[in-house]
């Protein structure tokens, strides 16, 4: 469906982004700039980046006219490390990282969203961590996360200020998102974990675990973060953007048509498609892990305009000396090409 000019300008100066209209405009029914992507990622078998894989496996980015290649880390800031370092075109990771990359005075915006809440827990050790009351039983804990300085790195940080904690009261592991996660919070290497699905859910359903704080859902997101969390995203820098806006809308109709296709099909069908090593061993306790985190997937890629207010918030909660004023969030995200996407 066609969209007028004044229309266009409507959307953008919803998200902040009047200036960009124009190219956003010139990137209408327009081949990609690029059709050879390179998009890095933290821990792609994880539901957190479900939408990246079924655009890939279903073949969504093809049908754009792209050759996408995705490079698996194993966290979100190694990803992310990629994409600034220039090894990789397009980051899929957390969206908080676009506003601390502002903070340094790198700029990188959103354009589609994968997830519309965190879909992280929090949980300890019930085997070292038997008698756990409260959060202040984590003082002196070893705590592991995907990477250090990753989403779920910023969990911990802001569970731990919101108790009366801080980060050097414990200490902080990377152990991955797959089996070596698991792997350290059963063998003891760690003492309590933030993790995603289906690693978060393999150690429930064991009785490994005892979750202490759960984002996998809209209302528990709001009640730890007040307000929408916008997280799984593509995200690159706005010189890429300026370069190659046809890519970017490609990009962005891909992943809204694996939002929806999720949403249509449901955890039973998502299983059929995934590659098996997605399951981790154990199909039940992906469907689990799939449904408990349904909700926290985006069903049509556009960012909930609170959402980017409420993660500058949680980034100025937990970071020492995080300037929140110096940070203008319209330059951090934009609906446009999802808005685009939605239309086609």
């Amino acid at each position: 469906m066609a969209i007028s000019r004044r229309n266009l300008m409507k959307i953008a100066g919803v998200s902040g982004m009047v200036a960009m209209a124009p190219s956003f405009v010139r990137a209408q029914n327009a081949k990609p700039e690029k059709t050879d992507v390179s998009i890095a990622v933290g821990g792609q078998a994880l539901v957190y980046y479900l939408p990246l894989s079924i655009a890939d496996i279903n073949g969504y980015f093809k049908e754009e006219g792209l050759n996408v290649k995705i490079a698996d880390f194993a966290g979100g800031s190694k990803a992310l490390q990629a994409v600034v370092g220039g090894s990789a075109d397009v980051c899929s990771g957390a969206f908080e990282h676009t506003i601390n990359l502002q903070s340094k005075k790198q700029f990188y915006r959103a354009f589609v969203l994968q997830g519309r809440a965190p879909m992280i827990g929090l949980a300890v050790s019930k085997k070292n961590m038997p008698d756990y009351k409260s959060p202040a039983d984590l003082k002196g804990k070893k705590i592991g996360v995907t990477a250090p300085g990753s989403s779920t790195n910023m969990l911990v940080s802001f569970f731990l200020r919101q108790h009366g904690l801080k980060d050097t009261d414990v200490a902080i592991i990377g152990v991955g998102a797959g089996s070596g996660a698991v792997t350290a919070l059963r063998s003891g290497q760690i003492d309590a974990i933030s993790n995603v699905d289906p690693v978060l859910s393999i150690l429930d359903h064991a009785g490994d675990i005892e979750i202490i704080a759960d984002t996998r859902t809209l209302k528990v997101t709001d009640d730890i973060f007040g307000g929408p969390m916008p997280s799984g995203c593509l995200y690159t820098s706005q010189d890429y953007i300026d370069a190659n806006p046809n890519t970017i809308q490609a990009l962005a109709n891909a992943i809204v048509k694996a939002d929806k296709w999720i949403q249509q099909a449901g955890p039973d069908e998502v299983m059929k498609v995934v590659p098996e090593h997605y399951l981790l061993g154990n199909p039940d306790v992906y469907k689990l892990a799939l449904t408990k985190s349904f909700e926290g997937l985006s069903p049509d890629g556009l960012i909930d305009e609170q959402g980017p207010p409420t993660a500058l918030k949680a980034l100025a909660s937990y970071i020492k000396n995080f300037n929140a004023d110096a940070i203008d969030l319209s330059k951090c995200w934009t609906n446009d090409f999802t808005a685009k996407a939605g239309n086609t």
